[in-house]
């Protein structure tokens, strides 16, 4: 992954504002009303908001699929229609647009080309982003047949392929199941720990508050609240103390104190809940115990190498290449060599096999000419298993017939 040099923002907007007119011009609405926001390097930023707050809108002017009408907008310090930082973006768009009639893995290959990779980092990638999402076992099947949330796992190996400096993610766990969402969660967040900045818009706000370190919440075009998760969902009206269980006496006893030396009471007194998304993929993982089966994309693998960076130089598959044996190639060479010499003197050459016999055992003997007696070549080692007769034949017409009988 190209990283930056410099202390630019990755992203930075100045009162971005979206108007969208009409043919003649006129403001039909306003999707985007002067918004300020900045996103630095290895950060994972959230883009929240209901339908129609203006989330897309800004995703489209960040990609450059839409030109702002106001403001002030850079991408890697430039502006989002150079082509340049392109191929530093990695994107997921809320509906998944695929080639229905690819299967998986030739989708991968074909984003993988259209960002110039070589055919040997598209294979190795391929092959660790399928089994990063859990399609190994279906990569075969057309993309076409997929589910949504099958869908949404190849959208996702997509968008990694180019192993980007900027993520940008629309609904990423939309159509997913609770094993699917884990799973993109915890890769965000450790591609985030690997340095890759991601943009996170999403309805789902645990998500956001699980993987989010900032966060923006956007409503009719402008933003309403910022700050990290900390800052925006802390609760200054009350005070948790946790213990390990206490019994009905002992909660009344502390109670009693607070009443005599405070003016605050207990409001209510609970036992804590587990998250249902903890106790979910406590019965799945029970379930895999067992060994039950499960139809649909498989469980996901490990994060792909290079997209924790181990992954080797490029030049270290053309060094591999360039150092395996050729053992085969020195007997090949003389065999070639020795038919190009036939073909340049013009003697017509019969067939491969026939070729073949003849030049088995005798890379190092020198064609004859045909322009030359055949009596003034040196004769050639007796050998049974060669037939004279077929020598005689492409040595041509220029001998007399008589003089090239021999007796064995």
């Amino acid at each position: 992954m190209a990283q930056n040099a410099s202390n630019l923002k990755i992203i930075e907007a100045v009162g971005l504002t979206k108007v969208f007119t009409d043919f003649w011009f006129r403001s039909k609405a306003r999707a985007v009303d002067g918004i300020d926001f900045e996103i630095d390097q290895n950060e994972i930023f959230g883009l929240l908001g209901p339908n129609g707050s203006g989330k897309s809108t800004t995703i489209k002017m960040i990609l450059g699929l839409l030109r702002k009408t106001r403001g002030r907008l850079t991408v890697f310090g430039k502006d989002p229609s150079d082509v340049s930082i392109k191929n530093r973006i990695g994107y997921l768009p809320e509906e998944t647009y695929m080639y229905r009639f690819l299967d998986a893995r030739e989708t991968l290959d074909y984003y993988g080309k259209l960002f110039g990779l070589d055919h040997r980092i598209r294979k190795r990638r391929v092959d660790e982003l399928l089994s990063m999402v859990g399609l190994s076992e279906v990569a075969h099947r057309k993309v076409g047949e997929y589910s949504k949330g099958m869908a949404r796992r190849i959208g996702l190996a997509q968008a990694l392929i180019n192993d980007p400096d900027l993520l940008i993610l629309d609904e990423p766990t939309s159509g997913l199941d609770p094993i699917g969402t884990r799973q993109v969660k915890e890769l965000l967040q450790e591609l985030g720990r690997s340095g890759t900045t991601i943009l996170l818009s999403s309805h789902l706000l645990s998500d956001v508050e699980d993987v989010c370190d900032r966060m923006v919440i956007l409503y009719g075009g402008r933003i309403r609240a910022e700050g990290t998760g900390e800052e925006l969902l802390a609760d200054t009206d009350h005070t948790v103390i946790r213990l390990p269980r206490i019994g009905t006496e002992t909660v009344a006893r502390i109670g009693e104190v607070l009443e005599e030396n405070t003016d605050v009471t207990i409001e209510r007194v609970e036992q804590p809940r587990q998250r249902l998304e903890d106790f979910f993929m406590n019965i799945v993982e029970e379930a895999r115990a067992d060994q039950l089966a499960n139809a649909g994309a498989g469980q996901g693998g490990p994060t792909a190498e290079f997209l924790r960076h181990d992954e080797p130089a490029e030049g270290g598959d053309l060094i591999e290449e360039l150092s395996r044996d050729r053992s085969t190639e020195p007997e090949e060479l003389p065999r070639e060599r020795a038919r190009d010499e036939v073909a340049q003197s013009g003697v017509e050459e019969s067939t491969d096999s026939v070729l073949d016999d003849l030049l088995t055992g005798k890379d190092d003997a020198t064609p004859a000419t045909p322009t030359a007696p055949a009596e003034s070549a040196p004769a050639p080692a007796a050998d049974e298993s060669v037939d004279r007769s077929v020598i005689d034949d492409l040595l041509g017409d220029s001998a007399p017939k008589g003089d090239s009988e021999r007796t064995d």
